[in-house]
């Protein structure tokens, strides 16, 4: 396996895959073929050929031919896959409602479906439908209710602290971005790096293993080495194989600090009693609700009283939503000036002053 990562294997997955070990990959990346299923050539207005997907890679006799293509190797990546992983892959209405049943007939649960938006889609030249302006991927883990890597943070940093959703409004690959060779395109389907870059920092973290069985381009490589992520490519075509090398190693990965980030999960469980052990909060003391004009007294056994009712600071958050809740953020406490801080500060100060609780 060592002598695996970050190098691109040749030939085709469904045979690669079988000599990969067992729960070894920790997130997939798949861009198969779409069987676009191109009869004729299509021509601009000006009578210019448009420059379509029309390779060898891309047709197939059937849909039960193609359905059996894509039970094949996403059985091969379930095997591989880690309890713990998850699975992109990304089509067009051509394919990605037969990968999605196969999907789940093959046990994989369905995580999100994610609606790429091309800000300069090609248009259809014809007029005779609407232009296809997204694409569609899907996000998947191998075994549901199993833990599995989401960033969370990380995406609502890059969506100026908003919840991202799941619709990305990301260009196709520019010009600077694209791969040549004879001064033509070097790949016909090559997607941009943002776009891996969103779903690499999302579902993976530095050290990981990741894998991409249709490897083309090399963009899940090149960006998979730019934030520190292990990485394996699988591709039959010779000529892609050496366009996506010469691309990874002109990549310079980010400085190493860059992508160790901070995730609040991974932290050390503190109880809210806690804070009354260290002396930090006081029995007695009144916490005010972030949102609405509540207040809490704080009990002696870490519960807290809002009006009748006595919870914790999560259950009685929930209460006040009626959504799920997280009290560390949406509970304050009053400092000596008489600022109103959340007490999430609170512990904070618990882990920097005192560590973690001797019994947890």
């Amino acid at each position: 396996m060592i002598n695996s990562l970050n190098t691109i294997l040749p030939g085709d997955c469904r045979d690669v895959l079988s000599d990969l070990p067992e729960n070894s990959i920790d997130m997939i990346f798949a861009d198969p073929p779409y069987n676009l299923q191109l009869q004729n050539d299509l021509y601009r207005p000006n009578q210019s050929k448009v420059t379509a997907v029309n390779d060898d890679w891309d047709k197939f006799a059937s849909f039960s031919e193609y359905d059996e293509f894509t039970r094949s190797w996403l059985t091969a990546c379930r095997r591989v896959l880690k309890d713990t992983g998850t699975l992109w892959v990304i089509g067009s209405y051509h394919n990605i409602f037969r990968v999605g049943a196969i999907l789940q007939n093959l046990d994989f649960w369905i995580l999100n479906d994610v609606i790429w938006l091309k800000t300069n889609p090609m248009p259809n030249f014809r007029g005779v439908r609407f232009t296809n302006a997204h694409e569609t991927l899907i996000w998947a883990q191998k075994k549901r209710g199993a833990r599995y890597t989401f960033n969370h943070q990380s995406m609502k940093s890059l969506n100026d602290d908003l919840q991202m959703r799941s619709d990305w409004t990301i260009p196709i690959s520019p010009g600077s971005e694209r791969i040549k060779a004879n001064g033509k395109k070097g790949h016909p389907t090559q997607k941009p790096e943002q776009l891996l870059y969103r779903i690499i920092l999302a579902s993976s973290n530095p050290g990981d293993i990741l894998l991409d069985p249709f490897f083309g381009s090399g963009t899940t490589g090149a960006v998979a080495k730019k934030l520190h992520r292990n990485w394996i490519g699988i591709e039959k075509d010779q000529g892609y194989i050496q366009n996506a090398q010469n691309r990874i190693d002109a990549v310079d990965p980010s400085p190493a600090e860059s992508v160790q980030l901070y995730n609040p999960r991974k932290e050390p469980r503190i109880p809210f009693g806690a804070l009354l052990e260290a002396n930090l909060l006081q029995p007695g003391e009144m916490l005010y609700f972030i949102r609405e004009n509540f207040t809490a007294t704080i009990l002696s056994n870490g519960k807290i009283k809002c009006g009748e009712k006595t919870d914790s600071i999560h259950g009685m958050a929930r209460s006040l939503t009626n959504a799920p809740a997280n009290g560390w953020n949406l509970w304050m406490y009053q400092d000596q000036n008489g600022e109103r801080i959340i007490i999430d500060h609170l512990r904070q100060q618990y882990r920097t002053n005192f560590g973690t609780p001797s019994d947890l």
